[in-house]
């Protein structure tokens, strides 16, 4: 076992959302836990000083949706590959949503991923186990032994339920071991084989399309159906205007309710797909300018209350077919913080909010006691800089996945430490 050091961080700027706090402040950790913040307490003797000048000391990242692909898709990526990414991005929790090759929707395959992490020891990661087992969309999973793996929470991510009714069987299901429900709202059906957005550039461009409606429609009913069991429920990766404010309305009558948006979707739009740009193939689909607007706001507003990476990984043949047949998604460990912080460049949100988004935002949603630092929490801390400018190239990606449309952005914010549970996982220019 690793010996437990002494940290001392100092002359940083410590911003921790939950606390109020945008201060200078030092940082002292012993034993994996904050022991102290401001001056180190008596006989504390750091075994690891670490100068934080001109850099910005915060929570460590929870990310709420990211594929590390094992078990099943190795050829894409790993446990270790992507978690080593994942800390060198200042992220300490990584939740690993189900639709694995091999899905979580048995205490076995929880329990694998757990060990997986552990062994890496990089990033502490979540398994969220699916609400449905099989690819029938009827057969419930066993919740409650997922519940005893180490499943905080379930989702229907890539499983989706044969009808309303099974959806109802889940929920009630699940609120009767006070599981969160991760929600992804999308009626497959309107779906149909769409891969963009139904507009302009689809249109054009003679790609088959996805109506908003597609995110509406089943977002209305999942909203309706948590109201009615009083399940505690987490949506997924809003990506329309009219989904914003519908969930938004719905909050103000239920604060139980969360929701995230995946980063991505506050950059991009249907226009970064023309010229049939696979690696701006997702799902949901990029929208309009006015769709990235109002999620921008609903963001900005603590509407939408947390900001993922929906990373997911692929190996290169993956984005080299036509366009319809590439596979969704998007390399986005890497680009996570730099994107967050270009929305504080942009004036859309205050640097304090953006890591809010990124920190007690995403722990509240699942009811983590993490994403805070204040004397007897647990030592999960990020050190970065906001101010170096980086230009992205995927080549030099740590994650398996270059599958990014961000390749050749100059960004802004660069992480310098990443620290979990008292231990150092990450140091720029040193490997751990």
């Amino acid at each position: 076992m690793k010996p437990t050091p002494r940290i001392s961080i100092y002359d940083g700027h410590l911003i921790d959302p939950a606390n109020g706090i945008d201060a200078p402040f030092d940082v002292h950790i012993q034993d994996g836990h904050i022991v102290a913040l401001g001056t180190a307490p008596a006989n504390f003797q750091p075994t690891l000083s670490i100068s934080a000048a001109n850099q910005i000391v915060c929570p460590g990242f929870i990310d709420l949706a990211a594929r590390l692909r094992e078990p099943g898709q190795e050829f894409k990526a790993t446990i270790a590959s992507e978690t080593i990414a994942a800390a060198a991005s200042g992220i300490t929790t990584l939740c690993c949503l189900p639709d694995t090759q091999l899905a979580i929707d048995t205490p076995a395959v929880a329990k694998l991923i757990r060990q997986q992490a552990e062994r890496t020891g990089k990033t502490r990661v979540l398994p969220v186990g699916s609400m449905i087992r099989g690819s029938n969309g009827e057969s419930l999973s066993d919740m409650a032994a997922l519940h005893e793996a180490g499943c905080l929470a379930v989702s229907n991510v890539a499983f989706p339920f044969k009808n309303t009714l099974i959806e109802r069987h889940a929920l009630e299901y699940a609120a009767s071991f006070g599981l969160t429900c991760i929600l992804q709202p999308i009626d497959y059906a309107l779906q149909d084989h769409g891969c963009v957005h139904e507009g302009h550039i689809g249109a054009r461009l003679g790609l088959p399309s996805i109506p908003e409606t597609a995110e509406t429609v089943a977002l209305a009913r999942d909203l309706l159906l948590a109201e009615a069991i009083g399940s505690k429920i987490h949506i997924h990766a809003l990506s329309t205007a009219k989904g914003a404010i519908l969930f938004g309305r719905s909050r103000y009558q239920n604060t139980a309710l969360s929701a995230d948006v995946a980063i991505h979707q506050l950059h991009l739009t249907e226009d970064h797909v023309d010229g049939f740009d696979s690696n701006c193939h997702v799902l949901p689909p990029l929208r309009n300018v006015a769709d990235r607007e109002a999620l921008r706001q609903a963001i900005a507003k603590g509407h939408i209350t947390a900001i993922c990476s929906d990373h997911q990984p692929h190996e290169p043949d993956a984005k080299t077919n036509p366009f319809p047949v590439t596979e969704p998604g998007i390399s986005g460990l890497e680009t996570l913080l730099p994107l967050t912080l270009k929305l504080v460049h942009e004036g859309i949100l205050d640097l304090s909010t953006a890591i809010e988004r990124l920190t007690w935002g995403p722990a509240c949603c699942l009811g983590l006691s993490l994403g805070r630092l204040e004397e007897g929490t647990i030592a999960d801390v990020c050190i970065f800089d906001p101010n170096i400018s980086w230009h992205v190239d995927k080549t030099k990606f740590l994650s398996r996945g270059q599958n990014t449309p961000f390749h050749g952005w100059d960004l802004k914010g660069q992480v310098n430490w990443t620290i979990l549970e008292g231990y150092p996982t990450f140091q720029r220019h040193q490997n751990l």
